[in-house]
């Protein structure tokens, strides 16, 4: 966990992606996030967490459906939703927080 507050201390917004293999709507993002991570470049990271990797960090985070996209700036979560989204409007969402 002490990892994970690293992580989301970045001055820069993080967009986090809880995911799963076998979830069928987690694999239609990933195509999207590597657009967002092209489009947003260095001021921001994507990342993306697998919550059968990491279900200690998704409980604590109460992650129920997937995919869950978060944004993170200065340690603060900034936004969150759960279900797909598309390239365009994350792209919206991360430039509000640059």
């Amino acid at each position: 966990m002490s990892k994970f507050g690293e992580l989301i201390s970045a001055d820069i917004p993080i967009l986090l992606d809880f995911y799963a293999e076998w979830n069928d709507q987690s694999k239609f993002m990933h195509a999207v996030l590597r657009d967002v991570a092209a489009a947003v470049g260095d001021s921001a990271k994507v990342i993306k967490i697998d919550v059968d990797k990491n279900r200690e960090l998704a409980e604590a985070l109460r992650v129920k459906g997937l995919p869950t996209l978060m944004i993170y700036k200065n340690g603060e979560m900034v936004w969150r939703q759960s279900g797909e989204q598309d390239a365009n409007t994350l792209i919206g969402l991360i430039s509000e927080h640059y």
